[in-house]
């Protein structure tokens, strides 16, 4: 095969599976309820990270603080200057995981004095993951006297599954819920040089949740 064959062989394959790859977003919202904001309160997306099993994703808090920033009015406090200046009280092993127990954190002058001194109205808690669910294929890659390079075929099946909390400080209530469960397929095909497609899944299901958490206070 011609060096020309072999590049138009690789493009062909290329749009074949981009094609393919496919990221699906479920959501639903337990409240169709409009979230006030005063002027100057805020709100602080943080991630749940006491399980076992998994953390959710720094990154993918960052994104949905974008999301909520970037699209609304909402003025969005930042998850690690936030962590600081509250240090040590929402570290995975103190951090409040109901509004009981975020209501006797507020009972605290000094723990009160640093949150209300933010203006902080609404902590939206975020807890799951991106995992990695099936993998077939495999791609392997040599080097000879004459050069080297890769052949193979490989696939990998990725599902984000998220849960968005939203907590009213001042009312001391949860005003509502986001689930959003996002899957896609990536690739990585290989014929001297691997070439990988990726299903953006964790920024698929960062514009999902971030999108229905907008409508909690924008309508």
């Amino acid at each position: 095969m011609t060096k020309a064959c072999l590049i138009t062989a690789i493009a062909c394959l290329y749009v074949l599976l981009v094609g393919c790859t496919t990221t699906t977003v479920d959501e639903y919202r337990e409240s169709n309820e409009q979230l006030s904001l005063l002027s100057g309160d805020k709100v602080v997306v943080l991630g749940r990270r006491h399980a076992s099993d998994h953390e959710t994703e720094p990154d993918f808090i960052d994104c949905i603080g974008k999301e909520l920033g970037n699209a609304t009015a909402l003025n969005v406090i930042n998850e690690p200057a936030f962590m600081d200046s509250v240090y040590p009280w929402f570290e995975p092993r103190t951090a409040p995981l109901g509004l009981k127990r975020m209501s006797k954190m507020l009972n605290e002058p000094m723990i009160a004095t640093r949150i209300q001194s933010q203006n902080l109205r609404y902590i939206i808690w975020i807890d799951g993951s991106t995992e990695t669910t099936d993998r077939e294929g495999s791609v392997s890659c040599a080097i000879g006297p004459g050069g080297g390079g890769c052949f193979g075929f490989a696939t990998w099946e990725k599902q984000g599954v998220y849960e968005a909390i939203i907590w009213d400080l001042k009312d001391m209530a949860e005003h509502g819920r986001v689930k959003v469960n996002a899957k896609g397929s990536s690739y990585m095909i290989a014929i001297g040089l691997p070439i990988p497609i990726i299903a953006q899944v964790q920024d698929q299901a960062c514009e999902g949740i971030g999108k229905q958490l907008r409508a909690f206070f924008t309508g």
